[in-house]
């Protein structure tokens, strides 16, 4: 399926983001919709994690979990666990499809530390 032009730009948007979250860290739809000036478009970027499994440069589509840092995208990386496998690998916990200790792990890119 082609994407249209401005859909084209949401996503590359959208990858531009997720390409800087720091590892270890997740963030959510939520947040990177709001950060790329669509703050009501968390699903539209559910869509672009979706389809960013053969972009190049490659995406770390694993670091993007829902407000409650539920895996709710498991089902799009092939393998059932392997959402869960790369954070681990990262130093996060997840239990029952749950990113523990959540907010320690939570990177939001308009936020001052």
């Amino acid at each position: 399926m082609k994407k249209n032009k401005i859909e084209e730009s949401f996503f590359e948007r959208v990858y531009s983001v997720v390409r800087q979250i720091p590892y270890g860290k997740v963030t959510t739809y939520g947040i990177i919709a709001r950060c790329i000036g669509s703050p009501q478009a968390a699903r539209m970027v559910g869509w672009a994690m979706n389809n960013s499994h053969n972009v190049i440069p490659e995406v770390p589509a694993h670091r993007v979990v829902n407000r409650n840092g539920i895996l709710t995208g498991k089902n799009h990386f092939g393998e059932i666990e392997l959402m869960q496998k790369l954070l681990n690998e990262e130093g996060i916990e997840v239990v029952k499809d749950q990113i523990v200790d959540f907010h320690s792990h939570l990177w939001d890119p308009m936020t001052i530390y």
